[in-house]
């Protein structure tokens, strides 16, 4: 069996000197940083082992005789952290100890707003809201997004996802975060897809995010997709509500008929075509069914009840659908008024 060497003075010297830069924790979304969850009553070796598993420390017996010098065994606090992958042991220690470099999680839910996002952000994070509308409006941002020329936001681009970052991020590191993320998420394979559609980015984006906010029923996806192709190919307006509950800037209880005549180049009842850019943050698979819509001839679609959706080829058809979903929406509510 090999012998284990006492650690000498000098090395104790060594270990106690380690770390003795103290940088700032990792930014969230920096390529080199990983994240490390140190839970509840955790001992001293679990969190080592954490670390030694996300390759932040490589000598786990040195760091943990550093660690325990440096007094942590008695004061680890639990939490969610990032590193740098070549973070000082000092840097370490003092973070679980002080809590400091915890993260929090912040999850934006897909088909939300830029506004309301804006608002998420001021509630869960403190970043101010008029803040964070600045910030996606970054020209840096609108350029690495391929979007300056024919958009004034990152609308549409803030990937919706769980995120892990510090406390309290600033409103531009959230932002370039959230488009980071819609980068990674577009493969070069949906670009050559666009082109042969020929469409821009941009309007797949446009498209995605209003079959987004039509969606309930996940297999819907791609025949919602095909009736809003079908309908630009014959130069049909969509007619989509969620272009004039956008056009609204709030989201209403109910879309009147007098609501559909709102003024606005986003009404897709008043304008044809794809509205000037996108409505909400679609994800990938509403991105996937706006490139690849179903093969079929549907011009019209309702929703029911429960959210899934009746298709029609002629508007005959769809008069009858209409009826037939206001028919289950009466017989509802019988239902809930003899309960």
């Amino acid at each position: 069996m090999k012998r284990l060497l006492p650690f000498s003075p000098a090395l104790l010297l060594c270990i106690a000197a380690c770390g003795a830069d103290h940088r700032s924790p990792c930014e969230s979304g920096g390529g080199d940083c990983v994240a490390v969850t140190i839970p509840r009553g955790a001992t001293l070796k679990v969190a080592v082992d954490s670390l030694v598993a996300g390759g932040i420390v490589r000598h786990r017996g040195r760091f943990t005789l550093y660690a325990r010098l440096r007094g942590l065994g008695g004061s680890l606090k639990s939490g969610n952290y990032a590193f740098h992958r070549a973070a000082e042991w000092g840097e370490i220690v003092d973070a679980l100890k002080l809590g400091r470099g915890t993260l929090v999680r912040f999850t934006v839910r897909e088909g939300l707003m830029l506004f309301e996002i804006a608002d998420l952000a001021a509630r869960q994070l403190g970043v101010s809201r008029d803040s964070f509308r600045v910030a996606a409006q970054d020209p840096l941002v609108l350029r690495d997004l391929g979007v300056y020329a024919v958009a004034a936001t990152a609308e549409g681009y803030l990937y919706p996802t769980t995120y892990t970052v510090r406390p309290r991020p600033t409103a531009r590191e959230l932002v370039r975060l959230m488009a980071d993320q819609f980068i990674a998420h577009w493969p070069h394979v949906w670009q050559a897809r666009a082109e042969t559609l020929r469409m821009s980015r941009h309007q797949i984006v446009t498209l995605a995010s209003i079959i987004e906010a039509e969606v309930r029923y996940a297999p819907d996806r791609d025949y919602v997709s095909a009736v809003y192709h079908n309908r630009l190919r014959r130069g049909m307006l969509l007619q989509a509500d969620p272009t004039v509950v956008y056009a609204l800037g709030r989201r209403p209880r109910r879309v009147y008929e007098k609501t559909l005549r709102t003024p606005s180049p986003y009404n897709t009842y008043l304008h044809p075509g794809l509205p000037p850019g996108p409505i909400s943050q679609p994800d990938s698979a509403s991105l996937a069914a706006a490139l690849y819509p179903a093969s079929a001839p549907f011009l019209f679609f309702v929703a029911q009840p429960d959210g899934k959706h009746i298709f029609s080829v002629s508007y005959a058809e769809h008069l009858v659908a209409i009826r037939r979903v206001q028919e289950m929406r009466g017989a509802a509510r019988a239902t809930r008024r003899g309960r």
